[in-house]
Parts: C-alpha cells; structure tokens; sequence
C-alpha cells in the first residue's frame, strides 16, 4: 500500500501528480477563527454563570479551563488583527 505523497515504488510525488492543496481563502480561514473565538467567550461565561449560581455538575476546573482557552483565543485574534493592520499600513505606505 502506497503512503500519502509517495508514488507505489516509492518515489516522491511531483509536479503535476500532486492534488492541489485542499483549503478555504484567509477571509473564511479568519471568520472561523472569530467564530471560535466568540464561541469559546460565550462558553466561558456560560460555565462562570454556573459556577456561580452553585450548579454541581459545573466544576471549578472545567470553568477556568474555559476561561483561559477563551482568553488566550481573544489574545490570538487581536495579535492578528494587529499584524493585518500594521501590513496594511506598511502597503499603502509603499511608493508607487
């Protein structure tokens, strides 16, 4: 049985054997990761409220483990935002 990239002797697939690479554009590739984001925020809360309102099948742990993914998904998406606009700025600086 052939492995992936491999042709059946064992040599390396190249050039026109290849399958194009599979995947969506940035722009979808960047609404998902908002999505999660946004998903994982609305988790977070969920289970705080929870937490807070004394539900025992809601533990501490599970909490703020949500909370961090939650945090660390925000900090990722605004390092990107950040990294957009400063490419952004660097172009329209550029001259023509």
């Amino acid at each position: 049985m052939a492995r992936a990239g491999l042709r059946p002797d064992g040599t390396p697939l190249v050039g026109k054997t290849e399958a194009p690479a599979q995947g969506g554009s940035f722009r979808s590739a960047m609404a998902e990761a908002l999505q999660d984001a946004s998903r994982n925020q609305l988790e977070a809360q969920r289970l705080q409220r929870e937490v807070a309102l004394d539900n025992p099948t809601v533990s501490l742990e599970e909490t703020m483990v949500a909370m961090q993914k939650a945090q660390l998904g925000f900090q990722a998406t605004v390092q990107v935002r950040n990294r957009l606009v400063s490419a952004y700025t660097e172009i329209m600086n550029m001259q023509v």
